[in-house]
């Protein structure tokens, strides 16, 4: 019963006037933004790969992925590059990095999830710190549907 509370830390991201909770778990690094080479026939989403240490690895907008409209890169601006257990790293370009947060499971409200709205996959509930809720992605569904649209091209 002891680990039902246990507090998660969330790297909190800004994304245009929202926040969103990365679980720490996932993130291998956060980068300046940098040069990004596009891919011919990638989803409109990726932006393109970088090469990270001699690593090359897909980056993609998170406001393109969301349906949000295009901002211009500032100094703030990052790819954070996310490393899920079986899969090779993404990167995820966001506005800026705010902080590291720590939530119990009792500060997380679960969304109501509609099973129309494919969007309402990417999020695992919803954060409350302060006077700001805090978006929680489910970094697996927002990264990982690329691998079902690949398959879906190539049948």
């Amino acid at each position: 019963m002891a680990d039902a509370n246990e507090a998660k830390q969330y790297i909190v991201v800004e994304l245009g006037n929202e926040l969103y909770g990365i679980d720490i778990q996932y993130i291998d690094n956060i980068v300046r933004m940098q040069r990004i080479t596009r891919v011919p026939k990638a989803q409109a989403y990726y932006k393109g790969v970088i090469n990270l240490r001699g690593e090359v690895i897909p980056v993609m907008s998170l406001r393109k992925r969301f349906e949000l409209e295009e901002a211009e890169f500032t100094n703030k601006t990052r790819i954070l590059i996310i490393k899920p257990e079986s899969q090779s790293s993404v990167g995820i370009i966001v506005d800026a990095v705010k902080e590291v947060l720590s939530l119990e499971a009792d500060q997380i409200d679960k969304p109501k999830v509609d099973a129309n709205d494919e969007k309402s996959a990417y999020l695992l509930g919803v954060g409350k710190k302060d006077e700001n809720l805090i978006s929680i992605l489910n970094v697996i569904s927002v990264i990982a549907e690329k691998e079902k649209e690949n398959e879906n091209q190539n049948n």
